[in-house]
């Protein structure tokens, strides 16, 4: 584990020719994803909030269980918009395999379990190349009435009900997340559950490349809550439409783009030097791993909080991407074409890449979790926007009861993306409005979502080391 994440380095100062430096980084990646990979994984899916008109089996609270069943210590973990709890997959190995009396518990939002991944799972390539074209049947909104309260309450009780049951096996226990899933942290520890603050339920909070107020926008009027407004990332649906509009439905994200990208991802583990599926995701010729990271990407990401820096295109024709900047991103390409036409667009590794782009595609979707949250209730959304850090003296007081940080205690962890979305003066400026002891670090050369998926450990040997004088016997 440790080998591969020092090796990697020493392989951009070496004079190998490009294949070679390909294979060995690959080879190196493989040898610590097959430690990780015998660490024992469980999903568990517990009663989580009753909400009235919800179908009883969506009433739930979702974890994916990595360690002992009798551990020392829990980190539950949240995951970032449109993040599921596969997202966390290996840094959550990652976290166990140097600490064995740890376990992590990634979370899984309950939307998650209105995915159908049987025929992601069991297709053949033929199958998978047919979903990556076509896609598949999703729910109309119509058939979701129920999802127009799924916001904010529910996210954080539902992970409550997870927390409370930690507690019934150590007294250590802490809570973090990823973009979003950071928010989600800050506001849980402050959020006040029938009298009692969230923070008491825990002993520390982590959080990743996100933090509380981050992507809130302008405060909300009643009438914008009700209504409908406008946030960073584009049109919101108000309360009174949520009916309509129950679920992320965007040109960048939607159900049926998730099950198309799942299909991708799935054909880039299982053959990913083989063509990509014409008419798919990309309009030249590719290789299925190519056709996969060339939306995500940072060097093409569409937005800056769905990149990653994994690798390199081979044989593309590239050109400047004016669009992507106009969104945010920068010094982005889009890929015009192969170079040579007689061959496909590739992807190959690279010394300065920090997440391993085969190993991220082989955790895509698995038996246990799936990266993305396909059905990304609006009403989250709509909740955080109208919540932002603090409701007190707002309209929301009442039904967002989130409380002012000042008087919080907790000791935080930061870590930034030097690429992503937050920085260390972010995590500084929120600390000092609490009363919080924070630690702050930036992870070089990463891109957003490599916080959770990079393939050297220093992510993991960062929670460690804030954790461990935190854990008391």
């Amino acid at each position: 584990m440790r080998r591969a994440s020092l090796l990697l380095p020493l392989l951009g100062a070496l004079s190998f020719p490009a294949a070679a430096q390909d294979a060995a980084l690959d080879d190196l990646n493989a040898q610590a994803a097959a430690t990780l990979n015998l660490v024992p994984v469980t999903r568990v899916v517990r009663p989580g909030l009753v909400v009235p008109g919800t179908p009883k089996d969506l009433n739930a609270s979702v974890t994916v269980r990595y360690g002992s069943a009798r551990p020392a210590a829990v980190l539950l973990l949240m995951p970032g918009y449109l993040g599921g709890a596969g997202s966390f997959d290996r840094l959550a190995r990652q976290l166990v395999t140097l600490d064995r009396t740890l376990a992590v518990w990634a979370v899984d939002r309950r939307a998650n379990l209105l995915e159908d991944h049987a025929p992601l799972l069991s297709g053949g390539a033929p199958q998978l190349a047919q979903i990556v074209q076509r896609g598949l049947p999703t729910r109309a909104p119509a058939s979701l009435p129920f999802m127009k309260d799924w916001g904010l309450n529910v996210t954080l009780r539902d992970w409550r009900a997870a927390v409370l049951e930690a507690r019934t096996l150590t007294p250590n226990v802490f809570i973090g997340g990823h973009s979003m899933g950071g928010t989600l942290t800050g506001l849980y520890a402050t959020y006040d559950f029938s009298g009692a603050r969230g923070a008491k339920d825990v002993r520390g909070l982590i959080m990743l490349d996100g933090l509380p107020g981050l992507m809130s926008g302008k405060a909300l009027t009643t009438d914008q809550y009700e209504q409908g407004a406008m946030n960073p990332l584009g049109p919101l649906p108000g309360l009174n439409t949520l009916t309509r509009s129950p679920y992320v439905d965007a040109l960048y994200f939607s159900p049926a783009l998730a099950a198309r990208a799942a299909a991708q991802a799935r054909l880039a583990a299982l053959q990913p030097d083989a063509a990509a599926p014409q008419n798919g995701f990309t309009a030249f010729p590719a290789t299925n791993l190519a056709a996969a990271m060339t939306r995500l990407d940072q060097r093409y990401a569409l937005l800056p909080f769905l990149a990653i820096n994994a690798g390199h295109a081979t044989n593309a024709s590239e050109a400047p991407y004016l669009l992507n900047r106009v969104l945010g991103a920068k010094d982005t390409r889009w890929i015009t074409g192969a170079a040579d036409p007689a061959r496909p667009v590739g992807w190959g590794s690279e010394a300065g890449q920090v997440t391993d782009a085969r190993d991220f595609v082989r955790r895509y979707l698995t038996t246990q979790s799936d990266y993305a949250e396909w059905y990304f209730p609006n009403r989250l959304t709509l909740d955080l926007a109208a919540a932002r850090t603090d409701t007190t003296g707002t309209p929301f007081e009442k039904t967002l009861p989130v409380r002012s940080a000042r008087d919080l205690t907790l000791p935080v962890l930061g870590i930034a993306a030097e690429q992503g979305v937050t920085t260390e003066a972010q995590f500084r400026e929120y600390a000092a409005g609490t009363r919080a002891p924070l630690t702050v670090h930036t992870l070089k050369g990463a891109a957003h979502l490599d916080i959770t998926t990079a393939s050297g450990d220093q992510v993991a040997r960062w929670v460690l080391d804030w954790l461990r004088p935190l854990r008391r016997a």
